[in-house]
């Protein structure tokens, strides 16, 4: 008898035209993850930048894209590679959803596509390589609402983070260096240094960090993984993060900063966007343009980005092997056996207290086998 396997595939979603903006950065800044304030505070928060991004910043930016974000389109590419990668196994049929956390499709409308379906087993799958709370915590909490909503009661299984899969290690590695050859021969050839390689990572407020957030030690592990797996000697390499929004203290140093310390090294840069697996607003506009701008404003010798894995095979591959790795598994946990994160990080999901829908399980040190499901 052929198993039914519901994948679910979650990312972060984006505005699919000018009008939709302003309400997906409203739900955006109304998650308590992101604006961690009471809710009728994060409500006039949320309302506010909503309102002043959309006109500015976020407006300016998504209108270089035609007034949409590509993220959707592009990880509909993506769960199309994951499928056709899936199902060449007669005994078992995959069939792959996308969940958006801040804008269509979202939770509570996937849920009820996925009940109608009637699967066998769930698999939650993140798009986010590193976990953080603000992300993966994030859209497994809207999930687990709709699915209680809905009663959507199935044995399910979320994998809650894969930083050194061998597959995204591999497709990371193979185009950094790729690109980083050929911009070499170019500088050299030039009379300039050897590029320096920027790992650039979605930043957050340090507060969230220090609260045990394990996200930027999973960025920082991922980054050498990937270095590693580079091998070219004496690689010149650094950690930044981007995208900071609002007057706290976030992590650093900050991309803006790694530009800075590049131009007064007088050595190209090369950026990688390593906590990002497609290309949406944050790699096509703020790398590709405005730090590409901002580079060659302060005296970089040379700029160049490096693509996002996307549907690249080795990325895929690791994916589908995650997946098939959780068949018949319930409960919470990485890619891997046992938890990936130091055990300071209380807010890792293999530290804290889980209860999940489906799964039956609270408190999960490891994934928990499947009984007569």
């Amino acid at each position: 008898m052929t198993k039914n396997i519901a994948v679910i595939l979650f990312n972060l979603g984006g505005p699919d035209s000018r009008e939709t903006i302003k309400p997906f950065l409203f739900n955006f800044f109304m998650d308590p993850n992101i604006i961690r304030a009471p809710k009728f505070v994060r409500w006039c928060l949320a309302n506010y930048i909503a309102f002043s991004r959309s006109r500015k910043q976020a407006g300016d930016s998504y209108a270089r894209l035609g007034n949409k974000s590509p993220l959707l389109e592009n990880t509909r590419a993506q769960a199309t590679a994951l499928s056709m990668r899936l199902n060449n196994d007669s005994t078992i049929k995959y069939t792959v959803h996308i969940c958006m956390r801040y804008w269509h499709p979202m939770a509570d409308e996937v849920v009820q596509k996925v009940k109608n379906d009637n699967p066998d087993q769930i698999i939650l799958l993140p798009l986010y390589p590193q976990f953080s709370t603000t992300t993966t915590w994030s859209s497994f909490g809207e999930w687990q609402k709709a699915a209680l909503k809905h009663d959507l009661d199935k044995p399910s299984s979320l994998v809650c983070c894969y930083p050194s899969n061998a597959g995204f290690i591999a497709a990371s590695a193979d185009l950094v260096k790729t690109q980083y050859e050929a911009m070499r021969d170019e500088c050299m050839g030039q009379g300039m240094k050897a590029p320096r390689v920027l790992f650039s990572a979605h930043g957050l407020p340090e507060d969230i960090i220090t609260d045990g957030d394990p996200y930027q030690w999973q960025c920082e592990k991922t980054a050498e993984l990937i270095t590693a797996a580079i091998q070219v000697p004496e690689l010149d390499w650094q950690i930044c993060y981007q995208s900071r929004v609002g007057p706290k203290k976030w992590i650093g140093p900050s991309t803006e900063e790694a530009l800075h310390k590049a131009a007064t090294d007088n050595v190209p840069v090369l950026v990688y966007p390593h906590a990002f697996v497609s290309e949406h607003v944050e790699t096509l506009v703020e790398i590709e343009e405005e730090y590409r701008e901002m580079a060659e404003h302060m005296g970089v010798p040379m700029f160049a980005r490096v693509p996002t894995v996307s549907v690249h095979k080795a990325f895929i591959d690791g994916l589908a092997a995650v997946v098939r790795s959780r068949v018949g598994v319930a409960g919470v946990g990485p890619d891997v056996v046992g938890r990936v994160c130091p055990s300071g990080f209380t807010r890792c999901c293999m530290g804290q207290g889980v209860e999940m829908v489906g799964a039956r399980a609270c408190d999960v040190k490891a994934p928990q086998v499947i009984l007569g499901g």
